[in-house]
């Protein structure tokens, strides 16, 4: 059996696609965990603003008061992004190895 130049070719051809829409999506994975990885570090140290609004329209008048608190996120947030950065980045190195 005998395969012709261009089938080999065309087999080579989709076995490239193949491999880099693969390196695709493992960069894809390794830049979101690096994304996730610092989100979850910022949010340890990082305040929130939270702005509420408080007050009361009696008739014409009315009476209110803007407070603004800044708030940190739980820590179990924190622990959980940096986790799932961690695996997204060493599930990207690995297949990218």
């Amino acid at each position: 059996m005998t395969v012709s130049f261009c089938a080999a070719r065309r087999g080579n051809a989709a076995l490239n696609r193949r491999r880099r829409a693969h390196n695709r999506a493992v960069r894809v994975l390794f830049i979101i965990g690096l994304i996730l990885l610092a989100l979850g570090i910022a949010s340890l140290f990082v305040p929130i603003p939270v702005r509420e609004k408080h007050g009361f329209k009696a008739g014409p008048l009315s009476v209110g008061v803007e407070t603004t608190e800044h708030e940190k996120v739980h820590p179990a947030v924190s622990g959980v992004l940096i986790a799932g950065g961690v695996v997204l980045l060493i599930a990207g190195a690995r297949k990218r190895a």
